[in-house]
């Protein structure tokens, strides 16, 4: 979506204080509440700090068996590894544009290890039990392979031209399970779009986005009007307030999902975001509460996200204004 170029002058100064307040007052909730790992992601993205601390950060929650644990993602407590937390870190990596080299390579052998018989990952991987963990994600002895956690993985994989033999059977999965969807939910397409927009085949992407982008607006998996929500009621098992709007699924402007949706009806969408931050200067996480830490440790990963894609549609600076 392209946006207008403020007029130089007076205009043009209050314009940039005005988008520099939000971001202001998310750094300061940031130092409140957020995880060392929070902060000094924000400090790489928004203060200019270096990619090396943010790294030293992610590295506390890798364990022996080269996967992530530790409640990376807080709805996963304890310290086994889980494909969700590998999702969760993978993100991370991508930011920092360092997703490569034998860090990579030990990774990928973990999810060939976990990995289901057709080569796809589970939301959670068996294991030892007695560990804390929201009750949307139970234990499986026998998991299946899930898009969720499979299809973002093998996106980011893709998009920085990781190659291992295990993508081979996981980019299969997820492309009979994303050109087969008749009935989905908001976060699985939020998956699927994740895997189309790093899959190489961008022809085949492109013509799975368009028919997955019928099928979200037909089901009504996306707010497209922010002042009627209650026409778009929540997936089975989502909390009375979870759902998703256009910058879910298209998160940065080259999105292949940000095809699904009209100027105004984005535009919308980032107004509505925007208007999200709370008086504290964080977003709000809308999915069901289950324990304490989890919920204010999601907290500053939404406010992370949010001002990511504020910024990706030029609706924030670049950069925090020094105080």
């Amino acid at each position: 979506m392209a946006t207008a170029t403020a007029p130089a002058g007076p205009a043009t100064t209050a314009t940039a204080a005005a988008a520099a307040a939000p971001l202001a007052r998310a750094e300061q909730f940031i130092w409140l509440t957020a995880r060392v790992l929070e902060q000094r992601r924000f400090a790489f993205h928004f203060l200019g700090g270096d990619a090396d601390p943010v790294d030293a950060a992610l590295g506390a929650y890798l364990g022996g068996d080269g996967g992530y644990g530790h409640a990376l993602d807080p709805d996963l407590r304890g310290p086994l590894s889980h494909p969700l937390h590998t999702a969760h870190a993978l993100r991370v990596l991508d930011g920092l544009g360092r997703c490569s080299g034998q860090r990579i390579e030990r990774l990928c052998g973990h999810l060939t290890r976990v990995s289901t018989p057709e080569g796809a990952l589970p939301v959670v991987a068996p294991g030892p039990g007695g560990y804390p963990a929201a009750p949307y994600h139970p234990p499986h002895d026998d998991p299946p392979g899930d898009l969720l956690t499979t299809g973002p993985v093998v996106g980011i994989l893709h998009r920085n031209r990781v190659w291992h033999a295990w993508l081979f059977r996981a980019t299969d999965f997820c492309w009979d399970r994303v050109e087969n969807l008749r009935r989905s939910h908001p976060y699985e397409v939020q998956s699927a779009v994740a895997f189309l927009d790093g899959a190489p085949d961008r022809a085949r992407a492109s013509a799975a986005a368009d028919r997955l982008g019928r099928l979200a607006r037909e089901q009504r998996l996306v707010v497209l009007d922010p002042a009627h929500e209650d026409a778009y009621p929540p997936a089975p098992g989502y909390g009375p307030r979870e759902r998703l709007h256009p910058y879910d699924f298209a998160r940065r402007p080259e999105s292949l999902a940000r095809g699904w949706f009209t100027d105004a009806e984005l535009r919308r969408s980032l107004d509505h975001l925007a208007a999200l931050q709370q008086p504290d200067g964080g977003w709000p996480v809308h999915r069901g509460a289950w324990a304490p830490g989890s919920s204010l440790e999601r907290r500053p990963i939404a406010t992370l996200e949010a001002l990511l894609t504020l910024r990706a549609y030029g609706l924030l600076p670049g950069r925090a204004q020094a105080v």
